[in-house]
């Protein structure tokens, strides 16, 4: 086991694994600590020297991204001397940094940014017509724009390249003041991760083409989620805004931390999916193809339930382990059959050693905690002798169409689709983050979301409709 040691940061004694980096503890306890060219996921570079600290009993100051933990050791992160010796390296980094923070799309999430205002640099003594120039807007792929006037040379985005999708696509070119970070000839940013280079940038140098300019990131609001492009469930932060007159809308997914699931990173796929929450919304019940209310059109539902005889419920291995739970206690109460088959849904070509996985769906693994059957065989033999099929958010029959023929159908959606036009009554349901719900991921780990999208008309959830139909057939009436 590792030796745990006593150390003294800011006059606070703590507790602290022998070896371990000095800067890792400082993060680990929200101790600030400026810093560019350090990050958990790649490891020490010490080349920014931002993340100095005094050490006593040591001569100068030392940088916290490379200075092993000791027993005894006693660090300040504060002090008149420390802070005077990162205002100096702090300076050296603006030297040739371009003066158009209010025209940068980083701004208000810039570190370069938040440590010019803590240092009081408010008067420059560098003259602004000397400074060096290079290339700005510069498209390198995979929906990165670099510019290069503002790289402060952390070199995160040339390791991730290197280290983490060893692609190696982004190296330092040129040399002194004039290095700055490129691709090479006829090798543009193309790995399925790229985008992660522009949440380890820590400044305006790579930035969101698909973001960019669409809005200040002061407006957003932000909440927990998870990823439900595929079975990893990896973990991000949802950005988004309701403006005036306007309904609630999603303009950005980020990778939070998780280091039991995807670490710092997850796939540019799941990143951009954020703008199908956006499109082809169903909105309108339906009952004969003609538009209803959500209470006319649950009591239609309610009616076909009761009179049906043989019924198939087919769901979507996205949706939440509640709204399966609560499904499946309805198809229980009225001998229902009940199918999780979603063949559809994997994808081999899409998994990788990573972290994409071929099952491209949130919540499969619900299923079997359930003993929801998702087998072919059941699938067909209740297909056939269903008089009534309700589909819940389950696309498999956008190619296969012709399996409703001479069928009821009632179905469950969030976005508009080809199975609509197929069903008698068609209800519009929440989306995946307009609800809150647990989902368990390829691993066997349960991750709880708790949505704040604020709709101005909020969808019925699936959870909402099978409550209020279980409490119709429990009085026996409407």
């Amino acid at each position: 086991m590792a030796e745990i040691v006593s150390v003294t940061i800011n006059g606070v004694q703590m507790q602290a694994t022998k070896g371990s980096l000095l800067i890792d503890k400082l993060l680990d306890e929200s101790i600030h600590i400026p810093h560019f060219c350090y990050h958990q996921a790649l490891g020490k570079d010490g080349n920014c020297r931002m993340c100095m600290v005094e050490i006593e009993g040591q001569k100068r100051p030392q940088i916290a991204c490379d200075t092993p933990i000791k027993d005894g050791m006693i660090v300040r992160t504060k002090g008149e001397n420390i802070e005077k010796v990162r205002r100096e390296i702090l300076e050296l980094e603006l030297i040739n940094h371009p003066i158009d923070c209010p025209t940068c799309d980083q701004a208000g999430e810039c570190k370069l940014q938040d440590y010019y205002m803590e240092s009081g640099f408010y008067e420059s003594r560098i003259n602004v017509d000397s400074k060096n120039h290079a290339r700005k807007r510069v498209d390198i792929g995979s929906n990165v724009m670099l510019d290069q006037e503002r790289c402060v040379l952390c070199t995160r985005c040339v390791r991730f390249c290197s280290d983490i999708t060893k692609t190696n696509e982004l190296g330092v070119i040129s040399r002194a003041d004039h290095s700055v970070i490129g691709i090479f000839p006829g090798r543009p940013l193309n790995n399925p991760y790229a985008m992660n280079v522009i949440d380890l940038c820590p400044v305006g140098a790579l930035t969101n083409k698909d973001f960019r300019f669409k809005q200040r990131v002061w407006f957003l609001e932000t909440f927990d989620s998870i990823c439900n492009g595929c079975s990893k469930g990896c973990n991000i932060f949802v950005d988004h805004r309701k403006e005036k007159y306007k309904d609630d809308q999603i303009f950005r997914f980020r990778p939070r931390v998780n280091k039991a699931i995807n670490g710092w990173f997850m796939c540019d796929e799941g990143r951009l999916s954020y703008s199908k929450e956006n499109e082809k919304r169903f909105e309108t019940p339906l009952v004969n193809k003609n538009i209803s209310d959500i209470n006319t059109t649950i009591a239609n539902i309610f009616k076909e339930l009761t009179t049906n005889k043989n019924i198939l419920i087919v769901l979507s291995a996205n949706l939440s382990y509640e709204e399966m739970l609560n499904v499946k206690n309805l198809a229980t109460k009225l001998n229902i059959n009940l199918s999780g088959y979603s063949p559809n849904t994997i994808d081999e070509n899409f998994g990788d050693d990573y972290l994409r996985q071929k099952d491209k769906t949130s919540n499969r693994a619900s299923f079997k905690e359930l003993n929801i059957d998702e087998t072919k065989e059941y699938f067909e033999n209740s297909l056939n002798s269903a008089s009534l099929v309700v589909i819940i958010e389950n696309d498999f029959f956008e190619n296969n169409t012709k399996l409703l023929e001479n069928k009821k159908v009632i179905s469950f959606f969030s976005h508009l689709c080809l199975t609509i036009g197929y069903s008698n009554i068609a209800v519009p349901v929440a989306s995946f983050y307009e609800k809150s719900g647990t989902y368990i991921n390829c691993d066997g780990i349960k991750q709880k979301v708790i949505s704040k999208m604020n709709k101005n008309n909020p969808m019925q959830t699936i959870t909402t409709i099978i409550e209020n139909l279980k409490s119709m057939i429990e009085k026996g009436t409407l």
